[in-house]
């Protein structure tokens, strides 16, 4: 069984900067159908920062450091937008009419120059996508802040964030979505298992090695200190999760319906994995377990959300939740590497093997599992498993180096770490002087 979608290797946007035309900007272009879910799509993907990952990240930390991160969330969703319009969308996504290079956007589009009210990207307004993709460059970052909850300055993280998204995030996105030579070569990511997971799990690996784990760590307990906010978070994500994937369709179609339809599923036997892992290994089910085991799911399923078909996700989801399962007691348990709120064994180990997947089960020659064909040029699983283990490493190693570096220098200039002092006071009043709760 095959799936008649259209896939979008690049979004919408690469065309034509591939082509080297510009969009007409005429209003009777603009779907309104288009334009209501991607308006739609849009506000869901922000909702997924805040106020989704604030809360559960902020349950999942000890009760002296809740604010921190909600703050962190909430500033970064400021920041990064900022970001985003003065340069990170002209490094990614460069200027309508200018044919593109396969690293970095052109300039043209520094403070949005070039973004017109009246102005046409396929079916939908030019400020539309500019929004759409606004939202992706600021959860991405936001997924770093786990690696580093409880310990890192909030200096630091700013000046660190606004770097890494021009330096890294803008770069790899352009590599994939922009015109770049990731997407030139066919790699299937749909919406964002390179541009989004691996790039934010990998500075969160780097970040959790140059910082070293948080005092105690092995041998003090550090539970949650409100899992009923994570809970409440993680539904949020969830839902926001369909604007993420679906979403990237940039349309209202088939292809969309089926991105939707697929993500929930992955999510849902995510769930079911890592619950039954925990309850096979422990005794019990725990609700902590079953709420990763859904944000395993969704990571994995998002590069190959655009195609892959109802079968196959539910193999990515159910493989998603035992492979990161694993993968997070080995990296706290037998590595001893304190990534907080496990970005990398969830975000990092989901975006690659969702990458891997996407090549595997995108074949149209899979029976019930069958996806909705090979990249251009690539006529077979091997084929498309090359192309998608070149995105993967290319993008692991870049953002490795890049962030090893940005770290290194923001150190240098403000200190990365709070002491051991105000880490035991806790970051909530240490640094922002208040208390999530006084009761």
């Amino acid at each position: 069984m095959s799936f008649n979608l259209t896939p979008r290797k690049c979004r919408l946007m690469a065309l034509p900067l591939l082509v080297g035309t510009a969009w007409p900007a005429a209003a009777a272009d603009i779907s309104g159908a288009d334009t209501a879910w991607l308006l739609t799509a849009t506000a869901l993907v922000l909702f997924m920062t805040i106020p989704g990952l604030s809360l559960f990240y902020g349950g999942l930390v000890r009760v002296r450091n809740v604010l921190s991160v909600l703050m962190q969330c909430f500033a970064l969703t400021a920041l990064m937008s900022l970001v985003w319009f003065v340069a990170g969308y002209t490094i990614a996504f460069g200027s309508a009419g200018v044919e593109q290079g396969p690293w970095i956007g052109d300039f043209g589009n520094l403070f949005l120059a070039q973004i017109a009210m009246d102005g046409v990207n396929g079916s939908i307004p030019d400020t539309l996508f500019v929004m759409f993709q606004m939202t992706f460059a600021i959860i991405t970052p936001a997924l770093i802040v786990g690696a580093f909850a409880e310990r890192m300055r909030f200096s630091a993280m700013l000046i660190f964030s606004t770097a890494w998204l021009l330096l890294v995030y803008a770069p790899v996105c352009h590599w994939v979505w922009g015109g770049g030579w990731l997407g030139a070569m066919g790699v299937q990511d749909f919406a964002g298992g390179t541009v989004v997971h691996i790039t934010a799990a990998v500075a969160a690996l780097v970040a959790a090695l140059m910082m070293g784990p948080r005092r105690g760590f092995g041998s003090v307990a550090m539970p949650p200190h409100n899992l009923t906010l994570t809970v409440t978070g993680a539904g949020m994500l969830w839902v926001g999760w369909f604007g993420f994937n679906a979403g990237s369709a940039v349309a209202a179609d088939q292809s969309a319906a089926m991105a939707m339809l697929v993500t929930h599923l992955s999510a849902a036997c995510g769930s079911l994995a890592w619950m039954a892992m925990e309850w096979i290994r422990h005794g019990k089910p725990s609700v902590l377990g079953i709420v990763t085991g859904m944000v395993a799911g969704l990571g994995t399923i998002t590069p190959a959300s655009g195609s892959v078909g109802p079968a196959a996700a539910v193999v990515i989801g159910l493989s998603a939740g035992i492979v990161c399962y694993f993968a997070t007691i080995t990296l706290k348990n037998k590595l001893k590497i304190d990534d907080s709120l496990d970005v990398f064994p969830v975000h990092g180990v989901g975006g690659m093997l969702g990458m891997m997947m996407a090549g595997v089960f995108c074949s149209p020659s899979l029976g019930l599992f069958s996806g909705n064909g090979f990249s251009d040029g690539i006529s077979t699983i091997g084929g498309q498993l090359v192309v998608q283990a070149t995105g993967v490493v290319a993008t692991f190693v870049y953002t490795a180096v890049a962030s090893w570096v940005l770290f290194k220098i923001v150190d240098l200039l403000v200190g990365l770490r709070v002491d051991d002092e105000e880490e035991t006071i806790g970051l909530d009043l240490v640094l922002h002087d208040e208390r999530g709760y006084d009761l």
